[in-house]
């Protein structure tokens, strides 16, 4: 797994069912990203959840042919039929703004991402709270948790309450990533962490 910081992380899957790229960073790191599909040749990109430093140059993946694999409740964000981005916190407004400037993905190249399904070895897994369709992949070990979690130089976080669809489910879906049998967590934002890191922050009775 290479993980490529593009705001948010992308990720390059390779096993020997294929090569798959997980999230797309912002749209201003389209080019890089296009080059990215180019030299890396994935065979699909599996977006976690619809926010546009995640989903940003999803629509490049249809342009190109791939196939756009995510949660169905994650469908609508990403066709452009509703806009309720919570960033900016407070100014729904302007994120409704934000939302619609980005391109979208066509309907002709999404496909469903369930929990439990496997996507050439990664097993999905539904991670909700900060978006209600928010998914992770899971191998062995290791956890692709989205924004279930975010890394930095101190250890886990939570993305901030304000940006969370669900603050209380995020904190729950938090606390079951602490129970997994994990190794490795890698978040959608930050360095990887520790079960432990994940474990302590779990812990912490507050928001």
């Amino acid at each position: 797994m290479i993980s490529v910081p593009m705001y948010a992380n992308v990720f390059l899957l390779t096993t020997s069912q294929g090569r798959l790229v997980v999230d797309t960073g912002t749209v201003v790191h389209a080019p890089r990203f296009l080059r990215l599909l180019r030299s890396f040749r994935p065979d699909s990109l599996l977006v976690t959840h619809a926010h546009p430093d995640h989903a940003g140059s999803a629509f490049l993946a249809a342009r190109v042919g791939l196939s756009v694999l995510a949660h169905p409740l994650e469908h609508p964000a990403l066709l452009g039929q509703v806009h309720d981005l919570p960033y900016p916190a407070g100014r729904p407004g302007v994120g409704r703004l934000v939302s619609r400037a980005h391109p979208k993905v066509p309907a002709s190249a999404l496909r469903a991402a369930l929990p439990g399904q496997d996507v050439l070895g990664w097993e999905v897994v539904h991670l909700p709270g900060h978006t209600a369709g928010q998914i992770g992949l899971r191998r062995g070990g290791v956890l692709i948790a989205a924004d279930a979690v975010v890394g930095s130089a101190d250890g886990a976080h939570l993305p901030r309450a304000a940006y969370n669809h669900d603050h209380a489910q995020a904190l729950a879906t938090l606390k079951t990533v602490a129970g997994m049998d994990l190794r490795e967590i890698w978040p959608g934002h930050g360095g990887v962490l520790t079960a432990e890191q994940v474990q302590t922050r779990a812990g912490r009775v507050d928001r």
